[in-house]
């Protein structure tokens, strides 16, 4: 009994993690880079630099690396009780948001974000880096978020199968 409720728990909060994590990163494709883009190159590095300065806070690591601790859970739970009702849903949403967001962040985001925290805001080559940075940050990040999405309707199908 303690367990069954351990384990709803568990995909609940990974739900509620991939789905806030899916409106934090729709938010950045949908208008915070198109605005930064807006900004004097300058202007749009030094804010990007401080976004990712404070972006490493506990309450939005708890929520992103929480949300891929439990999804590694749950994907291995999903494997061991694959007979279950909803194991499939738990599986895709777990390999969704660790791969198509966690992984995409760690492989791409995170990289381009220290090329970034390097660069001189008022130098050519700060604006160089910067016209592709907006480019390519931006389409791995649209991936992160159609990837915490999609896993987040898996979690939700999960929790409804098991019903």
């Amino acid at each position: 009994m303690i367990m069954d409720r351990v384990y709803f728990a568990l995909k609940l909060f990974s739900a509620l993690g991939c789905g806030l994590m899916a409106g934090v990163f729709f938010a950045f494709s949908v208008f915070v880079m198109s605005g930064l883009g807006r900004l004097p190159a300058s202007q749009g590095i030094a804010a990007m630099q401080s976004i990712n300065i404070t972006v490493i806070n506990p309450v939005f690591m708890l929520v992103f690396m929480g949300t891929a601790l439990s999804c590694l859970l749950l994907g291995i739970i999903a494997l061991v009780r694959w007979n279950q009702p909803g194991s499939a849903f738990l599986l895709a949403g777990s390999l969704l948001y660790f791969v198509g967001t966690f992984l995409v962040t760690v492989v791409f985001n995170v990289p381009l974000n220290d090329a970034l925290a390097v660069a001189k805001p008022n130098s050519a080559e700060g604006a160089k880096l910067w016209s592709s940075y907006l480019l390519v940050w931006t389409m791995w990040n649209h991936v992160r978020t159609l990837g915490a999405l999609a896993a987040t309707a898996s979690f939700i199908m999960a929790l409804l199968r098991a019903t």
